[in-house]
Formats: C-alpha cells, sequence, structure tokens
C-alpha cells in the first residue's frame, strides 16, 4: 500500500506545469461555466466588429476598386503610403488633429479632477445630487443633438449673439470662422464630458482610508494639504489609467461632432485626419487611400499608448499592464 502511495505521489511530482495548468483550467470552466459564458457574446462582439474588419486594412496595400475583390485587385505596395506623406493637405489635416487632441486632453482630462474634489467637499446632499445630476445629463445626449443645439446657441440669430446685441455688439458668425470653431469644438467636449468623467473618481474618493486624513488632521494639515498629499496620491492610479485611454484616443479626436459642426469654410482649423479620411473614402471613392490613411493614424495611436504605458510603469509605478 505504501509504495502504491509512494509511486502515486512521484507520478504527480513528474506531471509538466503545463499539464496541470490545463487541468486547472477545464476544472474551472466545468465549475463557473454560467459564468464564462457570460463573456461568450462581448468576446463575439469584439471578433466580428474588431478583429475580424482589420482583414480590410490589406488594401492599403493594394489597388482596390469597387466592385472588385474584397481585399484588392493587384499589390502595389507602399504607394498610397507615399501619396500621403507627399500630400500638403494631409499635413494640414494632421496639425489640426494633434492642436485639438491637445487641446481636448489639456481641458477634459484634468476638468473631472477638479470637479470630483469640489463635490467631496459639499456637505449638502441635496445640493451634491443636483449638481451631480445636472453635470451628468449631457453625456446622455447623443451627438447630432448636442451638435444641434450648438449651431442653434451660435447661429447669427441665436441666443448667444442676441446677448451680443444686448450690450451693444455686433453679430459673429462663431460656425462660419476658422478661428472660432477649436474654441466651439473645445467648449462643447467640456459640456458634455466632464461631468460623466467625475463618476470614476468620486468613486475611487471613496477607497481612500479616512485614517489618513484624520493623521494629516493631527499633523496640522489644511484642507489643501490633505487634498495635496492624501487625496490626489490616492487618485493617482485612477488618473493614471485615464490618462493612458485618453491618450490612446488622442488621434481619433471627436470625428462626429467635428463632421456635423464644420464647413468647408472652417476647413483650415476644423479639418481632422478622421475626417479628410471620410472624405476621401465616401466622396473622392478612394478607399485604398483611406485605409492607408486609417492604418497611419491607428499605429500612431498605438505608439502614442505603448509610449505612455511605458513612461507611467518607470515614473509612477502605474500603468494599464
Amino acid at each position: 500500500m505504501r509504495g502504491t502511495r509512494r509511486r502515486a505521489v512521484a507520478e504527480n511530482r513528474s506531471d509538466p506545469p503545463r499539464r496541470r495548468r490545463g487541468q486547472s483550467w477545464r476544472r474551472a470552466l466545468r465549475r463557473d461555466w454560467q459564468l464564462y459564458s457570460l463573456a461568450v457574446a462581448p468576446l463575439l462582439f469584439f471578433l466580428v466588429f474588431r478583429y475580424l474588419p482589420m482583414a480590410g486594412n490589406v488594401i492599403a496595400f493594394r489597388r482596390f476598386r469597387p466592385g472588385g475583390s474584397i481585399f484588392g485587385d493587384y499589390w502595389v505596395g507602399l504607394r498610397y503610403v507615399e501619396m500621403f506623406l507627399n500630400d500638403p493637405t494631409f499635413w494640414k489635416v494632421f496639425g489640426n488633429t494633434l492642436v485639438l487632441g491637445a487641446l481636448t486632453l489639456l481641458f477634459c482630462f484634468p476638468l473631472p479632477i477638479v470637479l470630483a474634489l469640489l463635490l467631496n467637499e459639499v456637505r449638502t446632499g441635496r445640493l451634491k445630487r443636483f449638481v451631480q445630476s445636472v453635470s451628468y445629463l449631457p453625456h446622455f445626449l447623443s451627438t447630432v443633438i448636442v451638435a444641434a443645439m450648438v449651431m442653434q446657441l451660435l447661429s447669427v440669430d441665436g441666443t448667444v449673439n442676441q446677448l451680443v446685441r444686448g450690450v451693444g455688439g455686433d453679430p459673429v458668425s462663431f460656425l462660419q470662422q476658422p478661428e472660432w470653431f477649436r474654441s466651439v469644438y473645445v467648449s462643447s467636449e467640456v459640456w458634455q464630458t466632464v461631468g460623466w468623467g467625475t463618476i470614476l473618481y468620486l468613486a475611487a474618493l471613496t477607497t481612500i482610508d479616512d485614517n489618513l486624513y484624520e493623521a494629516a488632521r493631527t499633523d496640522g494639515a489644511n484642507r489643501w494639504r490633505q487634498t495635496w498629499h492624501v487625496t490626489l496620491p490616492g487618485l493617482r492610479p485612477t488618473m493614471v489609467t485615464l490618462l493612458i485611454l485618453n491618450i490612446g484616443t488622442f488621434m481619433a479626436v471627436g470625428f462626429e461632432k467635428i463632421l456635423l459642426l464644420y464647413n468647408p469654410l472652417t476647413y483650415p482649423t476644423a479639418d481632422v485626419v478622421s475626417t479628410y479620411l471620410f472624405r476621401m473614402g465616401f466622396e473622392s471613392s478612394n478607399f485604398s487611400y483611406a485605409a492607408a490613411i486609417g492604418l497611419f493614424e491607428a499605429v500612431i495611436g498605438l505608439i502614442l499608448v505603448l509610449s505612455a504605458n511605458t513612461i507611467s510603469r518607470r515614473t509612477v509605478g502605474t500603468s494599464l499592464w
């Protein structure tokens, strides 16, 4: 009996680690198959709508004609890449994308943190709930409705120009002048997104230990010092994670809103890579050229995410992976 038991123990020890891991995975799958089944629908969504369309990127290197093969007729190599690298219009819209992306990141990233800190200091429950509801509401409006509201407010006969006339000024055609477009876009983006962005920060504030605040007060720290030395360090993991995600969408900017708000008069400051790509692909039917631009934009976004994640991990010790 002892010999049999020893041989079984020896066989278990001799099993390769990979085999044991496979057995434990199958055991977990049999035990929690209901939970794993919930992940089937999201995985299918990403497979069908995210990963399978990546195969279409091949037309960036092949000549594609509507009605022909979905993977293009013949190989052209880097011809379309050279086309947009030598296209002065592309570099103009690329510069507009960088400017709008930087302005959006500059205003839309820190303002939710500020609003969350201010709401955290409000002690009146009704006032706090009212401010939260009012600030969250714009997030639930579609981009089409927000763009329509902006156009109504900023039209020549809109509310803003009526106020300008009321103080003796001349009406301004905000949506027809290129120098106003960036201010209009960033302002509408702040109004629509800042309130919703505070949710994660308010949730993160609840995880900070109250004993840390008590210790800071014992050491004589005022509210500003407590915020600087306790609250902000407690929010740092959430801040870094959201910053990396925002940097990942830096090149995308706001395609839908820009497409609804801009016009040929505001192209000098409003036209970005995504809208230029849309016009090349659907209005000019140059799908291969548009695919090359889209692939370039995706590569830039990937490089930004990887760089931000690496810098964050090495400097503050927090990263996505």
